[in-house]
């Protein structure tokens, strides 16, 4: 697990380029926010978590097959990540940020992302 990357995977590279790209500047991993998302834009109050599929397990995904060895260790430990990742967005919530989470299958079609982040920065400001 230590090669695991936790910031700059080729999705979030992916969103913040199309969000570059849309015209919008923005903060990288901003601790000071719960649940530290990947991009957030305090003065728009908005905060986008770009997720992998496999991780934060992906309802419906192909990219979120279950593990097949060690399932008494990996099964709960994937189900604590979708619990605490429900958390940090009502957290967020409460405090008027609004929330945009990005899976990873759905940056691999690059229209259909600037599509998605278009819509929701739209209503944003």
């Amino acid at each position: 697990m230590a090669r695991i990357r936790g910031r700059n995977t080729r999705p979030e590279l992916i969103t913040r380029s199309v969000l570059h790209a849309l015209g919008y500047r923005f903060r990288v991993g901003v601790r000071s926010l719960p649940g530290t998302p990947d991009i957030a834009i305090k003065s728009l109050r908005v905060a986008i978590f770009v997720h992998g599929c496999f991780w934060h397990m992906h309802e419906g995904c192909r990219l979120n097959r279950p593990p097949k060895r060690n399932v008494s260790y990996w099964g709960p430990k994937l189900h604590r990540n979708a619990q605490r990742d429900a958390l940090r967005v009502m957290e967020l919530e409460r405090m008027g940020f609004r929330v945009l989470v990005i899976w990873e299958c759905e940056t691999a079609d690059r229209l259909l992302l600037e599509m998605k982040l278009g819509q929701f920065m739209q209503c944003s400001g």
